[in-house]
């Protein structure tokens, strides 16, 4: 079991008449390899969860084992290995460094682990070369679409090679086109045996998906295996 969650809450407010429970009792259990889709309308909780799941926020109660590891007990320091090594994210607004291009951008996560200056570049190119933007290496995000920029996005999440992606929206801020584009780059992923977690508010982006996982009000309301056309 790679990912196991028991009886989630993240509380705001806790106890005041603003109290918000985003995660509501939350349970879920995801094995090695899955391509899951986490749908809900906006306020459902599904943003909460991954950022819970990414291990950038933790719970107010309740289990986190992330690969067996207690993912509750560790400290901030611990938690940011976990995500450097562990998990690569794809964020809607892309979350590019302006002043770098897009060869130093994907670079960055290789600096943290410590890969060697040597190295780092010819990985990065490859990271670049699997999202066809090696010829885009020495662009900066101004000087690229919104397509391009998200694939350079996805080229830093896979440049350290993490078992789990967490993509969240990744499509929300592309045309129809491109973002077809970015869900056969995480489809391939998933054919090559990495765990991909797809967060939507979108039935048709959740398609894409080998499973639906539905949130409303902070609860789990559905948890189903779906068939899929691309494979």
């Amino acid at each position: 079991m790679l990912i196991d969650i028991r009886d989630l809450y993240k509380i705001y407010n806790e106890g005041k008449e603003s109290e918000v429970r985003a995660l509501d009792g939350v349970t879920l259990q995801i094995d090695k390899g899955e391509f899951v889709a986490i749908v809900g309308q906006s306020g459902s909780g599904k943003s909460t969860l991954m950022n819970v799941l990414g291990c950038l926020d933790i719970p107010t109660y309740g289990e986190y084992y992330l690969d067996g590891t207690d993912v509750t007990s560790l400290s901030d320091r611990q938690l940011a290995r976990i995500r450097n090594r562990e998990i690569g994210f794809i964020f809607q607004g892309y979350n590019l460094i302006q002043e770098l291009d897009a060869l130093e951008n994907v670079t960055l996560p290789l600096i943290y682990q410590g890969v060697s200056v040597f190295d780092r570049e010819e990985i990065a190119m490859n990271a670049l070369a699997r999202v066809s933007m090696e010829d885009r290496a020495h662009h900066r995000p101004a000087e690229m679409s919104g397509g391009q920029q998200q694939r350079v996005a996805i080229a830093r999440a896979i440049a350290t090679h993490p078992p789990i992606i967490m993509a969240d929206e990744p499509t929300g801020a592309l045309d129809s086109r491109t973002g077809r584009h970015v869900l056969e780059i995480l489809r391939q992923l998933y054919r090559e045996g990495t765990t991909v977690l797809l967060i939507t508010h979108d039935d048709g982006i959740a398609a894409t998906a080998r499973r639906v996982v539905r949130l409303s009000d902070g609860k789990v309301i559905s948890d189903h295996p779906q068939e899929v056309d691309w494979e």
